[in-house]
């Protein structure tokens, strides 16, 4: 589940059809006492990782932070908390006067041991400066990470393409990822999706989508770039089933998860679903045998011809994660 705590966020990145100002009309920001119920009626349909993000939001202290991954071990044990990207915990650093580690540390021992990748983009300044001036430097998100892998922490590393990057910048985005991983092997999965303009200021600069095309050549370069990364994940979600299938065949070892909610791509305009049994069969029919696994790639089970996750089956999108366990 992809749940957003608030949409209100300062950083005014011209890719981003997601966020409001403080005082605009559809602006919201959650408590967690509001939040928590939402996990536990997760928890009750099958729900086993809430991926939460939000805007980067000045109003929200930092303890209201710490108080949503303690309640969500406390009192929905069943979920496992991966919450707030890179431009986050810089934002709660700063509203705190804590530096990014000490930061990083509260949480952990609230209870967080994983963060997303969101918030890299492209890991390159040229490109950053023209997307997202207010979000800070490629070696901002690095240090981030860097400081998260130090204390144990997982991660992931992301990458949105597709506008006004270069060949240059995605290989640049590459090399400083593999040379953070050869540091401490913190990163479990690499994670690339285009770009989407719909609603975005950056549409009208950018008015197509990337192709198919593209994305299989960049999971392609990726899986030969990456060797120190153990998985390279094909997401359906972003790019379409057919070319989430494709992408197995081209060097990518995981099909991510089955979604419940996602906001952001839905705010371009962009809303692919399946079920757990559709993606069983879209792993199958594509030469693999899917694997079940969590957010940390612990395998929990493995599904042969004709055999399904016995929960769920049906419904219609469930936050379960999908590895095709016999790609190398």
């Amino acid at each position: 589940s992809n749940p957003n705590y608030t949409n209100v966020c300062n950083v005014d990145c011209i890719f981003c059809a997601f966020y409001r100002h403080e005082g605009d009309k559809d602006a919201y920001t959650y408590s967690v006492d509001e939040m928590i119920p939402r996990f536990k009626a997760a928890a009750k349909r099958g729900v086993r990782t809430v991926l939460l993000q939000g805007g980067v939001n000045p109003a929200i202290p930092f303890e209201y932070y710490t108080e949503m991954v303690r309640r969500t071990r406390q009192e929905v044990p069943e979920i496992h908390p991966h919450f707030f990207s890179t431009s986050e915990i810089i934002g709660m650093s700063q509203v705190s006067s804590l530096t990014v580690p000490e930061v990083l540390l509260k949480l952990k021992e609230a209870g967080l041991n994983s963060i997303p990748g969101g918030g890299a983009e492209i890991l390159s300044d040229r490109v950053k400066k023209k997307i997202s001036n207010r979000k800070g430097t490629s070696a901002d998100w690095l240090n981030v990470m860097r400081e998260a892998h130090k204390l144990g922490y997982k991660t992931t590393a992301t990458m949105m393409y597709g506008h006004l990057e270069t060949d240059e910048d995605i290989i640049e985005h590459l090399s400083v990822i593999r040379d953070l991983q050869d540091e401490y092997h913190g990163f479990t999965a690499y994670i690339p999706w285009s770009f989407k303009p719909g609603n975005t200021p950056l549409e009208k600069i950018i008015p197509t989508y990337a192709t198919g095309t593209r994305y299989l050549q960049m999971i392609a370069i990726a899986r030969i770039v990456l060797d120190n990364f153990p998985h390279i994940q094909a997401s359906w979600f972003s790019e379409g089933k057919k070319i989430g299938q494709i992408a197995l065949n081209f060097g990518a070892d995981d099909f991510g998860g089955v979604l419940e909610e996602e906001n952001v791509h839905a705010s371009a305009n962009f809303v692919h679903t399946t079920s757990v049994k559709e993606t069983v069969d879209l792993i199958r029919s594509a030469g693999y045998t899917p694997a079940e696994r969590t957010t940390l790639y612990e395998i929990i089970a493995e599904y042969g011809p004709g055999e399904y996750p016995a929960a769920a089956i049906d419904t219609a999108r469930l936050n379960v994660h999908f590895g095709a366990s016999e790609i190398l």
